[in-house]
């Protein structure tokens, strides 16, 4: 009865999903085009593409990939969304070309950093740049928007982001970038340090929604350790922290269901 309980909750968030992109699409700013950056601009090798609107003073997306830190493809969670812009950011990945977790943070900085420097040179409104990921792209989002040296390497604030989202993201220290430290120590077994984002909670941080699936059937611990950050940013004094928990969402089922969610902040 409760798995099927589950089922009608998830279909119902999918229909809300439909009708939020129908909503937009019949009563939002429409641009009927979108069109790529220039193939004569070097983009960084942080950033995979680009998708912009035909439009100007767009939102942009800077969009950071899952797969644990040591797989997944860069790509647009909304491959046909033409009103905002798109940054698929391409990472160096644990066991592969990164050496360590900070490889994949500084890779993940370069191409937000890539977006605030240059975007308005293509029609972007500067104050409408939202940093989000998936699962270890949601562990990367946390890293680059909370802790402030990141992007201060390139001459430029976490603050001046619109809103991070991070989508089942690990706020403890992410269990690969331990194993590839060497840390042999159980997964589960919280750890916090500067590669924790836990370690970064602030009221000095930009506008953050943490969204997640809901236990038993979410990763274990991931939603437990997100509502800590949240109300942890709250009792800092932060005054636009927001955790959201998606009803009998599994990890994967998360990604899906809080996509109105993203579209919808960004939309604001």
């Amino acid at each position: 009865m409760v798995l099927i309980c589950g089922a009608i909750v998830i279909m119902k968030i999918k229909i809300i999903s439909i009708l939020v992109f129908t909503f937009y699409s019949i009563f939002g700013t429409y641009a009927s085009e979108t069109r790529n950056i220039p193939p004569t601009i070097k983009l960084p090798d942080t950033i995979e593409a680009v998708k912009i609107p035909s439009t100007t003073n767009y939102a942009t997306l800077v969009w950071l990939h899952g797969g644990g830190l040591t797989g997944g493809k860069p790509h647009f969670p909304f491959s046909s969304e033409k009103r905002i812009a798109q940054i698929a950011v391409k990472y160096r990945l644990l066991g592969k070309d990164a050496k360590s977790g900070v490889d994949c943070i500084e890779d993940a900085a370069s191409a937000v950093a890539w977006t605030m420097k240059n975007i308005h040179k293509y029609g972007g409104d500067t104050n409408k740049i939202f940093l989000a990921g998936m699962s270890a792209g949601g562990y990367l989002t946390m890293m680059v928007g909370m802790n402030p040296k990141y992007l201060a390497a390139h001459g430029l604030k976490n603050t001046d982001l619109a809103a991070l989202i991070p989508i089942s993201g690990q706020a403890t220290k992410h269990f690969n970038v331990r194993k590839f430290s060497g840390d042999n120590d159980p997964q589960f077994l919280p750890k916090i340090d500067d590669l924790a984002p836990l370690a970064h909670v602030s009221a000095d941080i930009p506008r953050i929604i943490s969204i997640c699936g809901q236990p038993p059937y979410e990763w274990k611990c991931r939603s437990e350790e997100n509502r800590l950050l949240i109300a942890s940013c709250i009792a800092l004094g932060h005054k636009n922290a927001k955790f959201i928990e998606l009803p009998y969402c599994n990890h994967g089922q998360a990604y899906e269901c809080a996509l109105p969610y993203l579209f919808r902040y960004i939309m604001e």
